[in-house]
């Protein structure tokens, strides 16, 4: 007689979305005994993707876009049947702050092509002698050792101080809300890590994987007609209704002697399940074991602390930056907001006729404080920033402003031994628990998607052995 099985799924956010939607549809087409739930501790799914649609605006309070690096998204849009909804951006300039002047990023060095130095030979981002020390990139030795190393120090190394505060600690703060002297380069940006290993120049290696600062073998920003979160619906209606559980609270999880796992809440009966997978973030993930004492030595993730402030205004008069998508503000650029994007610049979706949409970010590592400020408060230091730099003068038709605390994961080095480890334990105590999400293996929404399809082919190779390249 067939055992029926059943598969806990932690965490409703965008990997859970997709572990629990991968497992569901592998059931349904192989006639598999598998029952999945989805367990989410608020009253909706989705986490941090969020849009807001008002008086035809649409206006995205977490996550606003992705990048298809690994054709995850266009995998899953076309099981879920929303392939055709999804548009992709209009092209445009970056720019970034350095002082009190905006200067242009070449495309080469967001999107791949040429290398950084040659594409800053044109550009007022850096000093002539700036641009001579990052030239001496082609000289200098690769490092003799093989160890992680905080991101600001890596590029230091290669490239000099100038870069580093003019170009990529701006571009990165503006993504990744981090501190660069923290962050890990190994975790972060694995493929340059590798670069100088192999190539010892970075120069030399970029012009040959025609890598790309923020995103490698880029194709272009995409999102949905509708916003973001038409990915997080379509799944939600894929799912049985009486497969998710929301506003439920996962406490902890025990090994029973049959080697079933048992997963307790805060306000409902326990659940017996053969395997789990935890897509919450990483110090709640360690609070469900507490009890075993084996993560006692792995520190808790660090995370940032932002807010996404969007307002409406009527069309705006200047015009100086009509071209523009996308601004970046460095730490020296005495401006509290890390990154702006001219939304219907970008996007041709977003804002009914007669209508700039902006969108800002602001806070980071080291300025968490401001998002304590009130709603009017954080409007009025967001309206000073865009009068300083951009010239806006005018006051919005209305503001949106989105806290997101503790919300953005900050890899910092050590990383991947600190998530090794958690594994290999894992692996030894708890063979069917799985870890994925924005915790482990990339913030993005593809690097989710990615996480959560991972993780469900793992299990299901795991407890059905004859069907494990269902999942490729």
């Amino acid at each position: 007689m067939t055992i029926r099985k059943k598969i806990a799924v932690i965490g409703g956010g965008i990997t859970g979305l997709t572990a629990a939607f991968y497992l569901d549809k592998c059931a349904r087409e192989n006639h598999l005994p598998l029952d999945v739930v989805l367990i989410e501790s608020s009253l909706r799914l989705g986490g941090k993707i969020q849009t807001l649609r008002k008086d035809g605006f649409i206006i995205e309070r977490g996550p606003e876009s992705f990048i298809d690096h690994d054709e995850s998204m266009i995998e899953i849009t076309k099981h879920l049947g929303i392939q055709d909804e999804v548009v992709c951006n209009r092209e445009g300039q970056t720019y970034v702050a350095v002082g009190k002047h905006l200067y242009p990023i070449p495309k080469s060095i967001l999107f791949g092509g040429a290398p950084i130095v040659p594409s800053l030979l044109t550009s007022g981002i850096v000093s002539l002698s700036g641009k001579f020390r990052a030239a001496g990139d082609l000289l200098l030795p690769k490092t003799k050792e093989d160890k992680d190393e905080p991101i600001g120090d890596f590029f230091r190394r290669r490239f000099g101080k100038e870069v580093v505060e003019n170009l990529v600690e701006p571009l990165l703060a503006g993504t990744f809300a981090g501190d660069i002297d923290r962050l890990s380069i190994q975790s972060m940006f694995p493929e340059i890590y590798e670069m100088e290993k192999q190539y010892r120049s970075l120069i030399y290696g970029m012009k040959k994987t025609q890598f790309s600062l923020l995103h490698s073998q880029v194709k272009g920003f995409q999102t949905f007609k509708n916003g973001l979160e038409t990915l997080v619906e379509k799944i939600e209606e894929h799912l049985p209704p009486k497969s998710i559980l929301k506003g439920v609270k996962v406490e902890s999880i025990d090994k029973l002697q049959d080697g079933t796992l048992q997963i307790y809440f805060n306000n409902i009966a326990p659940l017996k399940c053969h395997a789990v997978i935890v897509t919450t973030p990483l110090n709640e993930a360690k609070k469900m074991f507490e009890h075993y004492g084996f993560f006692h030595e792995i520190p808790d993730m660090n995370y940032a602390t932002i807010a996404t402030v969007t307002m409406a205004f009527q069309k705006l008069e200047n015009q100086l930056y009509e071209d523009a998508i996308n601004f970046y503000f460095s730490r020296n650029s005495d401006i509290s907001i890390t990154t702006c994007t001219w939304c219907n610049h970008k996007w041709d979706n977003v804002a009914p006729a007669g209508y700039d949409l902006l969108r800002t970010y602001i806070g980071r590592v080291g300025d968490e404080a401001i998002v304590e400020l009130s709603d009017a408060d954080i409007e009025k230091t967001v309206l000073h920033d865009l009068e300083k730099s951009l010239g806006i003068k005018q006051q919005p038709q209305f503001t949106v402003v989105s806290r997101w605390k503790q919300s953005m994961p900050q890899y910092t080095v050590g990383h991947e031994k600190r998530l090794q480890k958690m594994r290999e334990i894992l692996k030894k105590e708890f063979p069917h628990v799985k870890l994925a999400g924005s915790s482990y293996e990339g913030i993005s929404v593809p690097d989710c998607v990615s996480q959560g399809k991972q993780a469900a082919r793992e299990i299901m190779s795991e407890l059905f052995h004859e069907e494990s390249s269902i999942l490729a």
